[in-house]
């Protein structure tokens, strides 16, 4: 599975945001680092900002730059003319979004998307498709579609309002691959329910070619499949880095979110500062034995690090370990005395804790 990234034009459009042009040239610049094939940095038509960003990137990262469209001809002459790599055509295909948001028959939207594409072709780029609400969209129609689109090599399914949970997102998936080759499959997800990293995953295992994903998760509402989710998870469990350099992934993404001035919880999955932070006595005392007995992977492996804090909460194994590793004898009586020191000094990191016992016991 690939992943196109769309943190800089999804983040974009979050209420209250407006990232400058080189503030978005510069985090794409750290995500090509990464390695990620795909990024989608901005819609060209809605102004120059985002037309200058598509036009210093082009041309100049490994990943390809994908630009977004409307299925009309002026939205994907501005991206063609701003150099992309790829044109992201989007086009509502639900009941809903037919009447609602565009204001046209199914018949009418076909013909509006085959002739985009063609449109896209005909002038020498690549175009790949993105069908908005396509998981309230019926499985029929969606055929439909796919089987206008013949030559498009990509074709992303978008849960636009994030309804979808991981279990319909598989029965969904798996009744489609029945008439569709998941192969040109790609997913767009946002997190509503809580769910936009899990329904990556399970497109993932159903093989899907392609995942939108953002850095942080961020996002229209409340955002979209994190990136760094996404990765460590697939890395985890499958053995699968998708491609990407995870011994950046998670310096990338930070330094991603500092640029676009972005924040981020300490007890953010993946990122945060707090997720490898171990204080409870018991917990410190198998960290220093065997780190995995307590942690779902070695934070080193995506560029993070951990911190073992150690003070009032440790109990008499942690303090016998540290002594331990600071060549002291650990006698009862010395791991009492070592206790009152660490309740009286800490909360002290792994490396001074190991040093005031050097420091008061050592020989």
């Amino acid at each position: 599975m690939q992943l196109n990234d769309v943190t800089l034009r999804e983040g974009d459009q979050m209420p209250g945001r407006a990232f400058t042009a080189d503030q978005k040239v510069r985090a794409a610049r750290r995500l090509d680092e990464l390695g990620v094939p795909f990024i989608q940095p901005a819609f060209p038509i809605t102004g120059e900002k985002d037309r200058s960003v598509v036009s210093e990137l082009a041309g100049t990262t490994d990943a390809d730059i994908v630009a977004l469209a409307r299925a009309v001809t002026g939205d994907i002459d501005v991206s063609l003319d701003a150099g992309a790599d790829v044109v992201e055509v989007f086009v509502s295909v639900s009941d809903r979004h037919l009447e609602h948001l565009l204001g046209k028959s199914r018949p009418e939207m076909l013909a509006m998307l085959t002739n985009a594409v063609d449109h896209v072709v005909d002038h020498g780029g690549t175009p790949h498709v993105t069908l908005a609400d396509a998981f309230r969209t019926d499985h029929a129609d969606l055929v439909d579609v796919f089987e206008s689109l013949p030559n498009v090599p990509m074709v992303t399914l978008a849960d636009s309002v994030g309804v979808r949970t991981p279990a319909s997102v598989q029965t969904f998936l798996e009744a489609l691959r029945e008439d569709v080759d998941l192969g040109r499959v790609g997913v767009h997800f946002h997190d509503d329910l809580g769910c936009g990293t899990a329904n990556v995953l399970a497109a993932y295992h159903l093989g899907v070619a392609k995942a939108d994903v953002s850095v942080g998760g961020l996002g229209e509402r409340a955002g979209n499949s994190s990136l760094e989710e996404v990765v460590a998870a697939c890395t985890v469990d499958d053995d699968d880095t998708l491609g990407v350099d995870v011994g950046e992934l998670i310096p990338v993404c930070r330094d991603v979110l500092d640029e676009l001035g972005e924040s981020y919880g300490e007890r953010k999955a993946v990122l945060g500062s707090a997720i490898a932070e171990h204080e409870s006595g018991i917990h410190t005392a198998a960290m220093l034995s065997d780190p995995a007995t307590l942690e779902p992977f070695d934070p080193a492996t995506f560029g993070g690090g951990r911190r073992l804090v150690f003070g009032k909460p440790t109990g008499k194994g942690g303090a016998r370990k540290l002594l331990q590793r600071a060549g002291v004898d650990a006698d009862d009586e010395t791991v009492a005395a070592f206790l009152d020191l660490l309740d009286d000094r800490g909360p002290l990191h792994l490396a001074d804790a190991v040093a005031l016992a050097e420091r008061e016991f050592g020989s």
